[in-house]
């Protein structure tokens, strides 16, 4: 009996290793843990943490989360332990033992780990993809809300194509922000070249013409065609307050008299 025991202890070490020597040399972030309780990390992981593998060993996988996540986490983790569930691929944040914040994509699925049931957890820092995606914003905010100075205290925004309810918002989160430091006390919001007029179309011409007040910009729109009129009415959304021009010509002409 004794000697079976050994052999099985041999076998479950053995096992231990040979997992460590597949995934030791991954160049992705690899944990098992138990119970919350990290068994194993990988190298690629204690480099992605900035911890040594002794100080990650033991710690609580939770304490890696945001207060915000980590009910979600528990949640997660409760699935693939009792229910034998494979967590779905996520995007997360979590910290770093220096205290830093990261965007990570985080998959986890069941494991045997020796004897014990645990969890694998895979961590792929997504760092350059979001400030990629931000910066690809910023130019798609650039091209798609161009503001064009053309006297003093004056702008000119053209709106070209659909404003479905996405692009009303970026509109209306950008807007205030690009219009800082241009000293405007007049903009003119063309919507000649806007597709389609509908009710979301119509809650963003009155809210921006609300922020504009606020800002004390006078707000000036120019462009609408006789069916864009139409449809503005039948909204029945208040947007007649707003003042109108039939172009920017015109517009121009009214505030350089």
């Amino acid at each position: 009996m004794e000697q079976l025991r050994g052999n099985d202890e041999i076998s479950v070490i053995q096992k231990e290793a040979m997992y460590q020597q597949i995934v030791e040399y991954s160049f992705e972030t690899t944990v098992i843990h138990s119970r919350h309780k990290v068994l194993y990390i990988n190298q690629s992981g204690a480099d992605f943490l900035r911890a040594p593998k002794e100080s990650i060993i033991g710690a609580n996988i939770l304490d890696l989360f945001m207060n915000d996540y980590k009910d979600i986490i528990v949640e997660r983790i409760r699935r693939n332990e009792e229910e034998n569930i494979v967590g779905q691929l996520i995007e997360t944040k979590v910290y770093r033992m220096d205290g830093t914040l990261v965007d990570v994509e985080l998959y986890c699925h069941p494991v045997v780990y020796g004897e014990t049931k645990a969890i694998q957890s895979i961590v792929r820092d997504i760092t350059p993809r979001k400030e990629a995606q931000r910066k690809l914003k910023q130019v798609i905010d650039e091209v798609s809300i161009p503001i064009v100075p053309v006297f003093e205290g004056i702008a000119v925004l053209p709106l070209v194509g659909v404003m479905d309810h996405e692009r009303s918002e970026q509109v209306l989160d950008s807007l205030p922000k690009k219009i800082q430091g241009h000293k405007l006390t007049h903009l003119i919001i063309d919507v000649s070249g806007v597709y389609n007029f509908d009710e979301v179309v119509a809650q963003f011409l009155y809210k921006i013409n609300a922020i504009m007040r606020l800002l004390g910009i006078t707000l000036i729109y120019t462009g609408f065609r006789p069916e864009l009129a139409q449809k503005a009415v039948q909204t029945g959304i208040e947007i007649l307050s707003v003042k109108t021009m039939t172009n920017v010509k015109m517009a121009l002409r009214m505030l350089m008299k």
